[in-house]
């Protein structure tokens, strides 16, 4: 079984992806048709309430590159393979609140989530039990997206399929 499979198998997991990780794996096509610079292929797997997507890149299963694109014309790579989006999604369900992808960021982004949901936590733990996940911790978390963004991100560039304009990058340096 893929770990989508096992996902999907999973309802408290996806009931914490829906919110607070703002990850949703219904099905619908993303604000307009997009590739990739490199030609390689696009696969949509799951959508934020916002518009935006979740793209696994290249061909192959659960293991491809992981690419997000907001519906304003940003986009980054975010992990290398869905598992370990997923992680980050526990790990960081504000990830993209965390522009320069710093702990300071992520700590006061934590803290207007923690307000909300004082529950987050448990239902974190919770959710990446019943898929048998351990959860990165926010350093590791920020390391590894980090590591996608800039080290293997520029490989993966959005193109908007019928005008060929770039995304913008969701992060910098």
């Amino acid at each position: 079984m893929s770990f989508l499979e096992r996902l999907r198998a999973t309802p408290a997991t996806v009931d914490y992806l829906l919110w607070p990780g703002d990850f949703s794996l219904d099905a619908y096509s993303h604000v307009e048709d997009v590739v990739l610079a490199s030609g390689e292929a696009l696969e949509e797997v799951a959508k934020c309430g916002a518009g935006g997507t979740f793209f696994l890149c290249g061909d192959g299963g659960d293991e491809r590159p992981v690419l997000y694109a907001d519906s304003e014309g940003g986009a980054a790579l975010m992990a290398v393979g869905l598992e370990e989006a997923v992680g980050l999604l526990l790990a960081l369900p504000w990830w993209r609140d965390c522009r320069r992808l710093t702990e300071e960021e992520s700590a006061a982004a934590a803290e207007d989530y923690l307000a909300d949901e004082p529950d987050l936590l448990a239902d974190r733990d919770a959710a990446a039990a019943a898929i048998g996940l351990e959860v990165p911790t926010v350093a590791e978390a920020l390391g590894r997206l980090r590591e996608a963004v800039f080290g293997l991100g520029p490989s993966y560039v959005l193109l908007n399929a019928a005008e060929g304009n770039a995304y913008e990058p969701l992060f910098r340096a």
